[in-house]
């Protein structure tokens, strides 16, 4: 059975990766199952893009098997775009989850409902022996509210609400989340470029 690394380091983000990855033919890896050394990679792309697949093809080369690797964010419209590709950085360098969504709220303190209506971006990059396979997106829009409500998940999800929902990702269960969300919909179509390359042996 051939073996699918998951590229990243953030714990919960790995987590849902890896059971957004359950049911394929497959030995599904966590970066850290791996017995290698793999060197920080400096997200510095101008996109999603442009991270995920600089950290899918840096880790594919020093590991065997399948590297998959994700770079999502929040993008709002009243803050031009922002946190966007630093959404994870958005207050400092390795800000916590807290400390990220208390900015953000401050600079969305004076938009009105109507005014905060944003997207969350998944963006899903293969490779294998130091090549891309394919890169693919998912997205999932709502609005951010005013405070946050909700335990589960993490970044943002405490504030955002998607659209056709009354309660925020951090409000939902982790299973009917991942039915959803930005990431699992960027997956599903990575599942089946997967299942595709199983299939034909190669």
């Amino acid at each position: 059975m051939r073996t699918l690394v998951v590229a990243s380091s953030n714990k919960k983000k790995k987590k849902e990766l890896i059971n957004l990855l359950k049911g394929l033919e497959l030995n599904v890896q966590s970066i850290d199952d791996v017995d290698i050394n793999v060197p920080d990679i400096i997200e510095d792309g101008k996109t999603f893009k442009q991270n995920a697949i600089k950290k899918a093809v840096t880790v594919s080369k020093i590991i065997k098997g399948f590297v998959i690797a994700d770079d999502s964010g929040l993008m709002t419209d009243c803050l031009g775009g922002r946190p966007g590709i630093r959404s994870a950085r958005f207050a400092r360098a390795k800000a916590t989850d807290i400390e990220n969504n208390k900015k953000l709220l401050r600079l969305m303190a004076k938009a009105p409902e109507k005014k905060r209506s944003a997207t969350f971006v998944s963006t899903v990059a293969l490779a294998e022996n130091g090549h891309l396979i394919r890169c693919v997106e998912g997205t999932c829009k709502g609005r951010i509210g005013f405070k946050p409500i909700g335990h589960n998940g993490f970044g943002y999800d405490s504030l955002f609400t998607p659209r056709g929902y009354r309660l925020t990702f951090a409000q939902m269960k982790p299973d009917f989340k991942n039915r959803i969300s930005h990431r699992s919909k960027a997956l599903k179509k990575a599942r089946k470029v997967i299942a595709g390359f199983i299939r034909r042996g190669l």
